[in-house]
């Protein structure tokens, strides 16, 4: 499988995947908020140059890094409610986004996103 990839992305794809399987439940929060900071600075670059194939992976690897944000939530911690809400509004807007592009919006969110991870530092 890795042979039909650039080898570039096969080593970074391999490196993600041991940080992935190593890391602690929190460490994995703070991998799915670097990936969707990550992707949405992407996105706006792509935009910016007008690489639609980029900008769309990037709001995709955007909207994983969500949903898997969203199903790692403890539904018994107490901020369990406010963080799905805020995850889920995230979402949508993204979602919007990928149909109508909104700089303002996704610089809003991932900035959102960049105190969220900073609040919450290992």
């Amino acid at each position: 499988m890795l042979s039909s990839t650039d080898p570039h992305d096969a080593y970074h794809r391999v490196e993600f995947d041991a940080r992935v399987k190593s890391a602690s439940p929190a460490e994995l929060v703070h991998i799915c908020y670097d990936q969707l900071i990550l992707s949405l600075s992407t996105a706006l670059l792509a935009e910016q140059r007008q690489d639609s194939r980029l900008k769309s992976r990037s709001i995709t690897r955007a909207l994983t890094a969500l949903m898997a944000l969203q199903l790692g939530i403890d539904r018994e911690h107490a901020m369990a409610d406010l963080l799905s809400d805020f995850y889920g509004a995230a979402q949508r807007s993204i979602l919007a986004s990928s149909v109508k592009f909104d700089r303002e919006c996704l610089i809003r969110i991932r900035d959102d996103f960049m105190e969220l991870r900073a609040a919450f530092q290992l």
